[in-house]
């Protein structure tokens, strides 16, 4: 039984994490129906920035402090991930605005190998795993269940930061004059724009919110973990696109939802079922393939209603 709680905490930990990466894959593509793989580089480029500014930037007198220390160290990691989404839109993603659905598709997967690329060569070191600064309490919570089961003070603090942020986000979208502008387009963009809703700056504030979700993510997985390497974007970003497909692409709800899955199913498989830990991702992509065949749209999603 201690086992069964303590895969299950680390299921929620990990699943929170990836929700909150998911919720830019929802986003970006429930304006403009984008799946941009580039999205989990954005996360990673977040906590290379993160560490940047820990590395140069912080002096070592506040590192030592963590409520100093951990906000400069997230407001750092939002605002260059943010800073990195916003010119991948304007850059990428907006000349090809009108273009075949399949030309931003293969321009978010050339951006993508862009960025990792642009890390390994720029940042130091970046071509080997690299150690990031514990910047929270150390030590774990022992919930008083059975034995006890451990549960890390960054562990939870990743949970509190993805419950926290996904219902501020849902908040802003459903009462925010901007968030039923994002609605709208999302809706019908030439409507919209006759309703005086400019679809350039709807579009580049999603992307905007969706990198800086993806810094705060990306440094609470350095400080969770201890390390980053330039290829956690592609690994996590996987999961976190699996995740809002999961839960109904579009829906903010939804990606959390579907991430908090992905982490259960990771942790549990890895744990009780044939093949162990090997054999993880097979059991998450046999949950997808079996929660898609008898419901296509997610779990929060809406049938698509085609007119005839």
């Amino acid at each position: 039984m201690s086992t069964l709680l303590s895969q299950i905490v680390n299921g929620l930990v990990l699943g929170s994490l990836i929700g909150l990466i998911a919720l830019g894959y929802t986003m970006v593509y429930g304006i403009i129906q984008l799946i941009n793989f580039a999205h989990g580089e954005v996360f990673m480029v977040g906590a290379y920035g993160g560490l940047a500014i820990s590395t140069y930037l912080l002096p070592a007198v506040l590192q030592q402090q963590w409520w100093l220390a951990l906000p400069l160290l997230l407001a750092g990691g939002a605002v260059i991930s943010g800073a990195a989404a916003v010119a991948m839109e304007r850059f990428a993603y907006r000349p090809l605005r009108n273009a075949p659905r399949l030309a931003p598709l293969i321009t978010a997967l050339g951006v993508s190998v862009a960025l990792q690329e642009a890390v390994r060569v720029f940042y130091p070191g970046a071509f080997s795993p690299l150690p990031f600064p514990r910047v929270f309490l150390e030590g774990a919570y022992v919930v008083p269940i059975g034995d006890g089961v451990p549960v890390r003070y960054s562990g939870l603090l990743i949970i509190v930061v993805s419950v926290v942020l996904s219902v501020a986000l849902q908040r802003f979208v459903d009462h925010s004059r901007q968030g039923r502008a994002m609605r709208a387009i999302a809706q019908d963009r030439d409507i919209a724009r006759l309703m005086g809703i400019d679809p350039d700056r709807v579009i580049v504030t999603t992307f905007a919110l969706g990198g800086v979700l993806a810094g705060v993510a990306g440094v609470l997985y350095g400080t969770d973990l201890g390390f980053v390497n330039i290829d956690i974007g592609f690994q996590t970003g996987i999961f976190a696109f699996t995740a809002a497909v999961l839960g109904g692409i579009g829906n903010i709800r939804g990606a959390v939802v579907g991430g908090m899955v992905i982490g259960l199913v990771k942790t549990l498989g890895g744990q009780y079922l044939p093949g162990g830990t090997a054999y993880d991702y097979v059991w998450i992509f046999v949950v997808l393939i079996a929660v898609l065949v008898y419901r296509p749209q997610g779990f929060f999603g809406e049938p698509e209603r085609v007119r005839a």
